[in-house]
């Protein structure tokens, strides 16, 4: 399939469960038509359309190409559709090419004979067209996945290479910490438009203050790094670089105002103004050391957006409670704000003493979380 005279591809957005959503709207606005699905949003593209996505992809966790799908109901039938696929489009002869898999519900239920078989019908290939008997695999990492369900196997290669949440920011996690993307997701989840004050009063490292800075000043998460497919074969390298040219001239970190942090440990809050200067963003944040208990800020409108503690630890729990019960403290002492929280603690909203207006479900991690809303204003009722 060609658009404008270039070849379009199958792509997967993949995301974490509950952002598939997200990441398709993500598409939409770049101007790439999305499916949400299961495990990430399904999109038709040019190379150039994979490689903004990579750049500008603010919740997928990476972005695959489909090689092929079809059905394999023997280990024969999966060796013949995988050597039948173009891997020469895409694997240089000196490439690493090692092959991931899963399968569920399928007649093929052991992963490991699906990769060496898929990994073998692939060197078939390779080998007929390269008229080689023997690949030293010492150049550049093309990862290739087969997933089997329902009988339907389908061959994606990694675009992105290193997950698209290491935006290169941040060198150290700290407590309860929370990826790149789904802090990212929060961020867009939340009431807090730009332009509004916006507050961690735990902010820790300072990811969700620094992903909510990067969309303020429109800063491409993936501006810093490279990406897998950029070492593919037959990719236009020129258009690759234009894009990033592209990128770097719509980053305008002047823009970003309105947003802050506080923790009460030093050592976080040093890390926090560390992470700010690795993301280009240099004195667009203010971080403080400070107590959640004293703070009051003087706007009129806002919005709380944090990652408190969890109190997973049954010696942990007592003090968190507490700590919930402080942040509903804060809220009333700020009528005009709305405070979004995410936590796995089933108790949150009895400790907050208020039933939140707006609830999702995310996993954090291997966590199981709900992302709290509390403050919306009322819905006007219908006349």
């Amino acid at each position: 399939m060609k658009r404008d005279g270039m070849q379009q591809f199958e792509w997967i957005a993949t995301a974490a469960f509950g952002l598939e959503g997200v990441v398709a709207r993500e598409l939409e606005r770049m101007q790439i038509p999305a499916k949400a699905e299961n495990g990430g949003a399904r999109f038709t593209g040019t190379f150039e359309d994979a490689m903004r996505a990579n750049l500008w992809l603010r919740c997928a966790d990476r972005v695959l190409l489909v090689v092929g799908r079809f059905e394999a109901h023997s280990f024969e039938e999966l060796f013949e559709g995988v050597r039948a696929l173009p891997w020469e489009d895409f694997i240089p002869a000196d490439a690493r090419f090692p092959v991931s898999g899963k399968c569920a519900r399928s007649q093929l239920m052991s992963v490991r004979d699906c990769q060496a078989i898929t990994k073998k019908a692939i060197v078939e290939r390779l080998k007929a067209h390269y008229h080689m008997g023997w690949f030293e695999e010492t150049a550049e990492t093309v990862a290739i996945d087969v997933a089997l369900h329902g009988d339907v196997a389908q061959l994606t290669l990694d675009a992105s290479g290193v997950a698209l949440n290491r935006r290169g920011y941040r060198t150290w996690n700290g407590e309860a910490p929370l990826r790149e993307t789904l802090a990212a997701a929060l961020v867009t989840l939340s009431p807090w438009r730009p332009g509004m004050r916006l507050h961690d009063p735990m902010c820790g490292t300072g990811t969700l203050m620094i992903e909510a800075a990067m969309q303020m000043a429109n800063r491409a998460p993936g501006l810093t790094r490279s990406f897998a497919l950029e070492s593919w074969r037959g990719v236009p390298s020129d258009a690759f670089a234009a894009l990033r040219e592209e990128a770097q001239a719509a980053f305008e970190p002047q823009r970003v105002e309105g947003i802050s942090g506080g923790d009460i440990d030093p050592e976080a809050v040093e890390l926090a103004h560390r992470h700010l200067h690795q993301a280009g963003l240099d004195g667009c944040v203010r971080f403080d050391v400070a107590d959640m208990r004293d703070c009051r800020l003087e706007d009129e409108r806002g919005a709380f957006l944090c990652n408190p503690p969890y109190g997973e630890r049954l010696s942990d729990r007592k003090s968190c409670e507490a700590l919930y019960r402080d942040m509903g403290l804060l809220l009333r002492r700020h009528p005009g704000f709305t405070l979004s929280a995410i936590t796995s603690h089933p108790g949150f909203e009895r400790c907050f003493s208020r039933r939140a207006d707006k609830k999702r479900r995310f996993y954090n991690g291997r966590l199981e979380c709900e992302f709290m809303t509390f403050g919306l204003p009322a819905p006007k009722k219908k006349k």
